[in-house]
């Protein structure tokens, strides 16, 4: 995985070399040799990683390395038993509270989580987290909305 994402931050990193690697004017081989030299400065990769960039490169499929991470990323995951949850908080969240978070989503899906965390100050306060179609919103502004319900008469 750490390499599959090295791989992803060098092509993302340049747009230059993005722009060689989809420019059809320039030979495979020699799309190749630079992605071959790139690896080796950035500490190698397995020649797996390097067959693999080289595929992309046959194969025009340079521009959805991320794409490719990220449903790489989910499986793994999910074979290695996790799951995912988007935090998203009014500020950055200490270390502390993230694990705090991570133990109680964990405790309440009976899963073990991956926490993926964002800031939105139009939360207000507290945290609101997602995991796949489930929200469990515990943000201030979910919490006036709740209150605005109520106050109107319709059911929480």
């Amino acid at each position: 995985m750490e390499q599959l994402r090295a791989l992803d931050a060098i092509i993302q990193g340049s747009l230059e070399l993005r722009t060689a690697l989809l420019t059809p004017a320039i030979p495979n081989s020699r799309k190749r040799a630079v992605m071959a030299k790139l690896l080796e400065e950035s500490g190698g990769g397995s020649q797996l990683i390097r067959n693999f960039a080289y595929v992309l490169i046959d194969h025009r499929r340079i521009p959805i390395i991320g794409e490719i991470r990220e449903a790489f990323e989910l499986q793994l995951d999910e074979r290695l038993g996790f799951v995912r949850a988007e935090v998203t908080s009014a500020a950055p969240l200490e270390h502390r509270v993230g694990a705090e978070l991570e133990s109680e989503l964990s405790r309440l899906t009976g899963k073990r989580m991956r926490l993926r965390f964002d800031v939105d100050p139009a939360l207000l306060g507290g945290v609101m987290a997602r995991i796949g179609s489930t929200v469990y919103d515990g943000s201030v502004r979910g919490e006036l909305r709740q209150l605005a319900k109520k106050l109107a008469g319709q059911p929480g």
